[in-house]
């Protein structure tokens, strides 16, 4: 019964969407409300060959979703029916890789409440986390800390080592602290071959979780690239003695640096440089696959939308023509939105941006792959006001954008199965795409 009153009372919005569209709409919205209660991941790890993400020897494009507040919300028991709800109503519209935070340092609720102490009570709430994707088929990219203060992150780091005594000049010392990346690795490990108190599945050991990321968006102030290079091979070869099982991301934005000198005009203002270089710290060995992300209306502002879709069509095209032809590696458009936030913003605005960036995702992976998805920024799921940012999707609610998601989702995975080609091999098949 409550299952029919909730459609009963979201169907009217469907409604008003297209007449015309009435039974995809209907179909979407028993499939979001009344999903069955699981749909378990497939066996294997998500890898990569060439430009590729694989799963067992095939083909895996995705279409995907950031929902970094998971863990902290799961700390309460009473309210871990949020992350179900999320997982279930994401999973009925096809979305399969979930990215979100592996790590809430000092603060509010921290995971770690101090370096090498820990709170048993939020990784319990993680392995809550991990067991609902596993329980409705959804893959997890993890992140292991930040370079922005939200939940501690980087300048947590740096004030536990000053606190410790350590001559720390600014947040850039993360990088190059031994004292720093001391505590970094610890902390790594920890959650590394932490023991999932509910799936009995150590986190390395659980194909769960399709990738880690090092840190979210990294930036630093001294160089143009070199420093961040160091720090990355460092940590990354630490992860990979570890855990090679599992993919590994930096988690960058995508700024190009000096290595190619001309890539910076592509640059939200062309020659704008974060201290970090698309090439250069994405070619490191260890790393296996690249990430941008992009907020038009945050990063190109008083700028129509003509130009900022202009933006984000060169910026996709920029990247994926490089991680094609020098890191031969696959790409993720890891975090994109519109914000509410922003004058001038209105649903038809969001979803026409929505459907610019789905059309430029599918058509790169459909003509030469490396392109693997695209992660939005972000879904919620009812009664989570208290932590929008201006970017909020709640499925339920918002019944054409959720359309939107769910077409792109199909249109993925169908282009997944035909690459499985059964008369030839799927990356050949690729590869004469991409020169069509």
């Amino acid at each position: 019964m409550a299952c029919t009153g909730k459609i009963i009372f979201i169907w009217g919005s469907f409604l008003l969407i297209s007449l015309l569209n009435v039974n995809r709409a209907r179909n979407l919205l028993v499939a979001l409300v009344c999903k069955p209660s699981s749909n378990p991941i497939a066996s294997g790890f998500i890898q990569t060959k060439d430009t590729h993400f694989v799963l067992n020897g095939s083909p895996f494009l995705f279409n995907g979703f950031n929902s970094y507040w998971m863990m902290q919300v799961a700390v309460e028991p009473s309210e871990r029916y949020k992350i179900s709800n999320v997982f279930r109503e994401a999973s009925a519209v096809g979305l399969n890789v979930c990215r979100t935070w592996a790590f809430s340092d000092g603060g509010y609720q921290p995971l770690q409440i101090s370096p090498g102490v820990y709170d048993e009570l939020v990784f319990q709430a993680l392995d809550f986390v991990v067991s609902e994707a596993r329980k409705y088929g959804v893959r997890l990219v993890l992140t292991l800390t930040n370079n922005l203060q939200d939940y501690g992150g980087r300048p947590q780091y740096v004030q536990w080592a000053r606190s410790a005594g350590e001559p720390v000049n600014s947040d850039d010392d993360f990088y190059t602290n031994a004292v720093m990346k001391g505590y970094y690795k610890n902390y790594v490990k920890k959650v590394l071959t932490r023991l999932n108190t509910i799936t009995g599945i150590a986190y390395k050991d659980d194909p769960t979780i399709m990738a880690w990321e090092l840190i979210n968006e990294p930036r630093c102030q001294i160089d143009s690239g070199k420093t961040i290079n160091v720090w990355v091979q460092e940590m990354g070869s630490y992860v990979k003695s570890i855990d090679n099982k599992h993919l590994l991301g930096i988690g960058m934005e995508g700024f190009y640096g000096d290595s190619i000198q001309d890539r910076k005009q592509y640059n939200p203002i062309p020659g704008y440089q974060v201290g970090t270089d698309f090439i250069s710290n994405n070619l490191i060995e260890e790393i296996d696959f690249a990430t941008i992300h992009a907020y038009p209306d945050a990063w190109l502002p008083g700028q129509g939308d003509r130009l900022q879709i202009a933006f984000i069509q060169r910026w996709l095209t920029s990247h994926w023509t490089d991680s094609r032809t020098i890191l031969k590696k696959p790409l993720i458009f890891a975090e994109f939105g519109k914000s509410k936030t922003y004058p001038g913003f209105n649903i038809s605005a969001m979803d026409y941006f929505l459907n610019i960036v789905y059309t430029n995702i599918y058509n790169l992976a459909k003509n030469g792959g490396t392109m693997g998805g695209g992660l939005v920024w972000q879904i919620f799921t009812e009664g989570m006001e208290s932590y929008y940012d201006g970017y909020e999707i709640v499925l339920s609610q918002n019944p054409s954008t959720t359309s939107i998601i769910a077409q792109q989702s199909n249109k993925m995975t169908k282009l997944e199965h035909s690459l499985n080609n059964p008369h030839g091999d799927i990356f050949e098949q690729v590869k004469r795409r991409s020169t069509w």
